[in-house]
C-alpha cells in the first residue's frame, strides 16, 4: 500500500502515524492493513476514573441533604474534568484506534450532556461499547441510558402527558434526518417511549404504570408499540442507512458529499446495520483514497491537539490549561454546544481560532516562542516576538514536551523530509517560499515550524 494512502487512512480513522510504523505497514497490502486496524479495535476498554465518593453518595446510605447534594455536584464537576483529560490521553495512546475515533464521532452524533458524573461516564462507555457494533442495538441502548433520558426529557414522558423531545431528536438527529417523518409520527412514537426512567445509580427502569398501552400509528403501522418497536420500524426505512452514511462520509471522507458514494455505503449498511462492516467497506474503497479526499478536511480542535501530542508527547502541568485551550479552540469534550453538536468543517476556523491554531505548536512545545525566518523576512501569521507572545499566552500554558520520543521515532527521517510525515496536503507557494527561507537548525525546530503552517490544520 502506498505510504501517502496509509497516512491518509491513519489521519482519518486515527490521529496520525509515526515513521517507523508507516515504514512497517508500507510492506503490507490494503486489506491486511485494514484488517489489522479492525482487529486491534475488537476489544472494548471502558474509560473510568475513581468514583468511590460519588458511589457512596448514590447508594442511599447518605442522607439527601443540601450539603450532600452540593458535595455530589462539586465532585461531579471535578470528575468530569478528570474524564476530559483521561479521554484526551486515551485518544493519544489507545491501541483500539478505530474504536476510539468512532467513539469521538458517535459522541457528536448521539449528543448528550449531564451534570451527574456517574451517568456521564456510563453514557460514554456505552458509546465506546457499541461504536463498531450493530446500529439497531446501539440506538436501543442509548435510548435507555440515564444521561439521555434526562437530557431529552424521557423521564418526564408519561402517558398522561407525553413529552416529545426524545422522539423528535431520535428521528431528526439520530436516525432519519429532517423530511423523513411527520409531526404525527413524532406524537405517536413519543407515546411508545413513555415509562422510560432509571434509578439513582443510573440503571434503566421501565415503569408500566406510566407507559401508554394504547395502539399507536407510526409510519402507517398500527400496534401497541414500545420504544424498541419504534427503533425497529425506523431502521426498516432505507433513509436511516442513507442518513447515517452521509454523516460517516462527511466525518471520515469529505465535507462535500458525493451522493453516489453515500448510496454505495448505504447499500452495505442497510443489509445488517453492522458498523464494523460499514467502516471496513469505506476503508477498502478505492475512492476513499482519491486525491480530492486527501488532506481536505479541517482538523477538529481535539484532532489537532491529539495529533500534535502523537508526534511530540506533551503534558499540561495543570488540567485547567487543557480546558482553557479546548474552550479557546471551540471544542470542549463532554460539553457540546447543543443537541445538534459541533457542526465541524469550516466552522472550526474563524479569525480568533486560526491565529491560536497557527501559534499552538510554539505555545505548547517551545515555551511560547514563535520560530523566526531568516533575518529580513517576517510573516505576521507565523512570527511574533517572544516577549509579546509570552506576555499574552505564556503564563496560561505551562507544559512539558518529551522530545526524546519524537527523536526516537524520527531518527531515520531527514530534516528535509519531515513535511512528508507531518503534512497531509500539498504546501502552497507562499508557505513553500517561507519554508525555504528558514534556517533548518534542528528537526525539533523545523517540526514546530511545519506545525505552524496552515497546511498542518488539514488532514
Amino acid at each position: 500500500m502506498k505510504s501517502n494512502h496509509i497516512q491518509h487512512l491513519y489521519w482519518r480513522v486515527g490521529f496520525g502515524i509515526l515513521p517507523k510504523k508507516l515504514e512497517k505497514l508500507s510492506k503490507k497490502n490494503k486489506k491486511k492493513i485494514v484488517d489489522g486496524i479492525i482487529e486491534a479495535s475488537k476489544k472494548v476498554t471502558p474509560l473510568k476514573v475513581d468514583t468511590v465518593e460519588l458511589d457512596e453518595l448514590l447508594n442511599g446510605t447518605h442522607e439527601k441533604t443540601k450539603a450532600n447534594i452540593k458535595k455530589f455536584q462539586k465532585l461531579s464537576r471535578q470528575k468530569t474534568k478528570e474524564l476530559n483529560v483521561a479521554w484526551v490521553e486515551r485518544l493519544v495512546n489507545s491501541n483500539e484506534m478505530l474504536r476510539e475515533k468512532m467513539t469521538l464521532f458517535w459522541a457528536n452524533h448521539f449528543v448528550c450532556e449531564d451534570n451527574n458524573y456517574v451517568y456521564t461516564q456510563n453514557f460514554h462507555n456505552r458509546l465506546r461499547e457499541h461504536a463498531l457494533g450493530n446500529f439497531k442495538d446501539f440506538v436501543k441502548a442509548i435510548s435507555k441510558e440515564a444521561a439521555m433520558t434526562k437530557y431529552l426529557n424521557t423521564k418526564q414522558n408519561k402517558k398522561q402527558k407525553p413529552n416529545e423531545n426524545f422522539a423528535r431528536e431520535l428521528m431528526e438527529l439520530f436516525t432519519l434526518g429532517v423530511g423523513n417523518y411527520t409531526e404525527y409520527d413524532i406524537q405517536e412514537s413519543a407515546k411508545a417511549f413513555t415509562g422510560y426512567g432509571h434509578n439513582l445509580k443510573g440503571d434503566f427502569l421501565f415503569k408500566n404504570r406510566t407507559h401508554d398501552e394504547t395502539d399507536k400509528t407510526f409510519f402507517g403501522e398500527i400496534g401497541n408499540f414500545t420504544g424498541d418497536d419504534i427503533v425497529d420500524l425506523i431502521l426498516e426505512k432505507k433513509e436511516c442507512a442513507t442518513f447515517i452514511c452521509g454523516k460517516i462520509y462527511s466525518y471520515f471522507v469529505n465535507d462535500t458529499i458525493n451522493k453516489n458514494h453515500v448510496e454505495e455505503l448505504a447499500d452495505v449498511f442497510y443489509k445488517d446495520y453492522d458498523i464494523e462492516n460499514l467502516m471496513r467497506y469505506l476503508m477498502l474503497s478505492s475512492w476513499f483514497y482519491d486525491e480530492e479526499n486527501m488532506g481536505t478536511k479541517i482538523k477538529s480542535p481535539i484532532e489537532l491537539l491529539v495529533g500534535l501530542k502523537t508526534v511530540v508527547p506533551v503534558n499540561f502541568k495543570s488540567s485547567k490549561q487543557l480546558f482553557v485551550l479546548q474552550k479557546l479552540l471551540g471544542q470542549i469534550l463532554l460539553n457540546p454546544p447543543n443537541v445538534a453538536g459541533w457542526k465541524g468543517g469550516r466552522t472550526w476556523i474563524d479569525s480568533n481560532t486560526i491565529t491560536l491554531r497557527l501559534k499552538l505548536p510554539s505555545l505548547i512545545l517551545n515555551d511560547a516562542y514563535i520560530s523566526k525566518a531568516k533575518v529580513g523576512r517576517t510573516d505576521d501569521a507565523m512570527v511574533e516576538t517572544k516577549e509579546n507572545f509570552k506576555k499574552k499566552h505564556g503564563k496560561r500554558f505551562k507544559t512539558e514536551a518529551d522530545w526524546s520520543i519524537f527523536n526516537r521515532h524520527f531518527s531515520n527521517v531527514e530534516i528535509s523530509d519531515l513535511e512528508n510525515y507531518l503534512l497531509a496536503c500539498t504546501i502552497n507557494e507562499n508557505a513553500n517560499t517561507y519554508l525555504k527561507s528558514l534556517s533548518k537548525v534542528s528537526k525539533q525546530e523545523y517540526c514546530i515550524q511545519l506545525m505552524s503552517l496552515p497546511e498542518y490544520q488539514m488532514c
